[in-house]
């Protein structure tokens, strides 16, 4: 059972039938890390949890002089109030972030609403020309995520694929109770429902056979972000994965002798220290070699897909693949 309830916060639960538990469902959605890291620069990260990526990332946002008003209306701070049409429920495991901005610039007129004061003049633009307004909305999103998330999606991706794994097989060794059991302080699982401490929500709720989707997401923490309306999406758990709270620690891992014999020691060496995003200066400082033999190095590592390349501004960061880091953490 949920423990140590504060006064103000009241208890949602979620009621599984056999069928519900069939179709519960894991996925990852970059939409949603756009959307909730946006929180954490309004100021939602309470923690600081994400002070050593804000920090990075501002002077990059500024740089690029990029226009976040047509997202950050939408988004409040410190109220979790984030329009369902914002980020709704990925319907495959790992859609690409153009997949699901192309559903966002699809979103029927009549979807276009929200409950939440403070971002309701936001929503109120975007049903005044909608076209216009989403297609404005994606193309800020697009720009926003080159910036501040992709040269750090390999990492986010690992640590979330990494959680997912983990929960399937707590799910194989013991069911739905073992797979919420250490999920997060604010469930509990009892007798075929779901318990959530949550602020805003309470009451019963059931999932109409549609099964609950978990979604792992890096921002979302110290909280829990539930959509459990009755409407045609599927119910949605977005939760801090395990391990979050280290994701922004530096972590240059020293390169092994094998990786090394396959890729040469100066390649070796870079990935290592592309633990995070940096560009062909600062590791031409950190490592003594010259800018021209480590742009020459990143070139072909980048051929090769274990870097990647993110323009901001005249500052180009280059950042490891989930390919390479599973090479330099192997």
């Amino acid at each position: 059972m949920v423990q140590d309830r504060p006064p103000e916060h009241g208890t949602l639960e979620i009621g599984f039938t056999a069928e519900d538990v069939a179709r519960t469902r894991f996925a990852v959605s970059p939409l949603w890390e756009v959307v909730a890291s946006v929180r954490v620069l309004k100021g939602a990260d309470g923690l600081g949890m994400h002070r050593r990526w804000t920090e990075q990332v501002r002077p990059l946002i500024a740089a690029a002089k990029l226009d976040l008003a047509p997202l950050s209306s939408l988004i409040a701070v410190p109220t979790p109030g984030i329009p369902g049409f914002l980020a709704p429920p990925p319907t495959t495991p790992q859609p690409s972030l153009e997949v699901e901005l192309a559903a966002l610039r699809s979103t029927p007129r009549h979807l276009l609403r929200t409950t939440t004061t403070e971002v309701r003049q936001g929503v109120a633009a975007l049903r005044a020309d909608p076209d216009r307004g989403l297609g404005r909305l994606t193309e800020v999103i697009a720009a926003y995520w080159e910036v501040a998330i992709a040269p750090h999606w390999p990492r986010i991706l690992t640590l979330v694929e990494g959680d997912i794994l983990y929960r399937a097989k707590r799910f194989a060794e013991g069911g739905a109770r073992r797979l919420f059991d250490d999920l997060d302080p604010q469930l509990a699982w009892d007798s075929g429902t779901l318990q959530l401490v949550h602020r805003r929500v309470r009451g019963a709720h059931t999932l109409g056979g549609r099964g609950l989707l978990l979604v792992p997401s890096v921002f979302v923490s110290p909280r829990i972000f539930s959509y459990v309306r009755s409407d045609e999406r599927q119910p949605t758990l977005r939760y801090p994965p395990r391990g979050v709270g280290t994701l922004w620690e530096p972590r240059a891992q020293p390169y092994s002798g094998a990786l090394a014999g396959v890729l040469g020691r100066t390649r070796a060496l870079l990935l290592a220290e592309l633990a995070a995003p940096a560009s062909t200066t600062d590791l031409a400082r950190r490592t003594g070699l010259s800018a021209g033999g480590v742009s020459q190095q990143l070139t072909a590592l980048r051929a090769a897909g274990l870097v990647t390349a993110h323009r901001t501004g005249r500052v180009v960061l280059y950042a490891r693949t989930s390919v390479a880091e599973a090479l330099v953490a192997g």
